[in-house]
């Protein structure tokens, strides 16, 4: 085969491609390589290009014995990291062409993705495996006290029976995240087309918070647009999404003090091309550090584990919210400042 005609052929190839003749010398490249490793690569010794061991005996075995291989491969593009599944796969000698003694074709897979996926997935187990071994321990703990010397008392068997009750709320609510969480992912990409009145999601997100906050002395205080205020929705997932901040709100807030659910039209907000409205829920509590503020929304992420454990947070909430809001193609805002309270804010289109 004719250089002439391999080049287009490789220039085909979705993947980064590099042909490399018996004497380890690059022959031919195709687009996607010479974004990876720069231009002008025939020629050049394979080595200077990638000076990697485990490739390197890849090559060698592919070049002598004729054996294919892979290697998981970590390189440095200009401006990124990214890890590679190479294949490299033994070619046979080509007479009057560009590999007259054979070579090899190497090709690049960005897996990059995929292992942070599986990265993800890792934690994911592992914090749920820990949410629920500690709670689960408690439990049998005091199941096993209980049949034992708390049997006949029962000042230590209702003290204990509460704790066990406290624990067993815990992993429900854990449950329910986690079932509520995973729906809300299998959903994201189907935007709902149902109209929903966001004043009436609001008012009944209020209405059942109500108890909690007079529990706490927080006045809950609605401001803004008020009247019918139409959006596209699931009003489950709406109601939803605000319980969640506004519960947030109560329980982070700060005793004695007040959350704000303030409605503001936007004529023309530039991220979604169009009018909308921008909830905020705020409070005047001990605010969050600036360098929480990023993970926020990551799963079982917690800017105080013990205090949110001690509140009944499961570490899934915002994470859910910050799905819904993707589902519905809306942006979700947080602000907040050390010592002067937390806002975070939902922008959702208007109709």
């Amino acid at each position: 085969m004719l250089k002439s005609s391999i080049i287009p052929v490789l220039q085909a190839v979705p993947l980064p491609v590099l042909l490399v003749n018996a004497e380890e010398k690059i022959v031919a490249s195709n687009q996607g390589a010479q974004a990876l490793f720069g231009a002008a690569l025939e020629g050049r010794a394979f080595v200077t290009v990638l000076r990697q061991p485990q490739l390197g005996r890849a090559l060698e075995a592919a070049l002598t014995d004729g054996r294919a291989d892979q290697v998981r491969l970590r390189i440095t593009p200009p401006g990124r990291e990214m890890l590679t599944l190479v294949s490299v796969a033994p070619l046979p000698p080509d007479e009057g062409g560009i590999l007259p003694r054979g070579g090899a074709m190497l090709s690049f897979e960005d897996i990059t993705a995929v292992e942070e996926a599986e990265a993800m997935r890792r934690d994911f187990v592992a914090n749920v495996s820990h949410e629920l071994r500690t709670p689960l321990t408690a439990l049998m703990g005091f199941v096993e006290t209980l049949r034992g010397a708390a049997k006949d008392d029962p000042v230590a068997r209702d003290r204990f029976l509460a704790i066990m009750e406290r624990e067993a709320g815990r992993m429900n609510r854990l449950v329910g995240d986690l079932l509520s969480l995973s729906r809300v992912e299998s959903e994201e990409r189907l935007r709902p087309t149902t109209q929903v009145d966001l004043s009436a999601v609001l008012k009944g997100a209020m209405q059942t918070l109500t108890p909690v906050a007079e529990t706490q002395k927080v006045a809950l205080i609605r401001a803004g647009e008020t009247g019918v205020l139409k959006v596209s929705g699931d009003a489950d997932q709406l109601t939803q999404v605000f319980s969640n901040l506004i519960e947030n709100g109560i329980k982070y807030g700060g005793a004695g003090g007040s959350v704000t659910v303030t409605v503001t039209h936007i004529a023309h907000e530039p991220v979604l091309r169009g009018p909308a409205f921008r909830v905020a829920v705020s409070d005047k509590g001990e605010g969050i550090e600036p360098m929480h503020l990023p993970r926020l929304t990551e799963r079982f992420y917690r800017v105080d584990t013990h205090r949110s454990r001690e509140q009944g947070g499961t570490g899934l909430g915002l994470a859910i919210v910050k799905h819904i809001v993707a589902r519905h193609r809306g942006r979700l805002k947080i602000e907040s400042e050390k010592g002067k309270g937390s806002c975070f804010s939902v922008i959702l289109p208007a109709l």
